[in-house]
C-alpha cells in the first residue's frame, strides 16, 4: 500500500504539487487532503477558483482509487465528474475526505466532501467515476 508521504513524493512538480496539496490520511477507504488558501487559489473575482475546489478532491479521490486498483489493471482515468458547490473560503485550511462508492472490475465511483477547517463550513460535493485500465 502507499502511504500518504509516498503520495506526497509521486506528486513532486505535478498540479497537486503546484496547488500545494497535501496528504493527511492515506488508506483504502478513505482519504483526506488539504490545502492552505492563497492568493493562487483564487480566482480573478477575488473568490477561491472552483478549480482549485474540483483540483483538491479529485487529486484525493484519484489517489484512493490507486490503493484500490484490482490486481492486473494498468491504472485508471476519469470518465465523470460533477460538484455541487456550497460556500467559499478565502483564507484557511481546505480539507477533503474520500470515500469509495463502488469498487468494481471495470468501474470505481467515489465521492469528496470538501470544507473549510477554519468555520466548518461544507464548501462542495464532489462525486467521480473512474474506468479501470487493463492490459490491452
Amino acid at each position: 500500500m502507499i502511504s500518504a508521504e509516498q503520495f506526497m513524493a509521486r506528486q513532486a512538480g505535478s498540479l497537486p504539487d503546484l496547488l500545494g496539496i497535501k496528504v493527511l490520511e492515506a488508506n483504502p477507504d478513505k482519504m483526506v487532503l488539504a490545502f492552505d488558501v492563497a492568493p493562487s487559489h483564487h480566482a480573478p473575482n477575488g473568490f477561491l477558483h472552483a478549480a482549485s475546489v474540483i483540483a483538491l478532491a479529485d487529486t484525493a479521490c484519484g489517489y484512493g482509487t490507486v490503493l484500490n486498483l484490482p490486481e492486473g489493471a494498468t491504472g485508471f482515468t476519469t470518465i465523470e465528474l460533477k460538484t455541487n458547490f456550497f460556500a467559499t473560503a478565502l483564507s484557511g485550511k481546505i480539507v477533503t475526505t474520500a470515500t469509495p462508492v463502488h469498487r468494481g472490475r471495470t468501474t470505481q465511483v467515489w465521492d469528496a466532501e470538501v470544507v473549510s477547517q477554519e468555520s466548518g463550513k461544507r464548501l462542495a460535493l464532489f462525486r467521480c467515476t473512474q474506468s479501470v485500465l487493463w492490459p490491452r
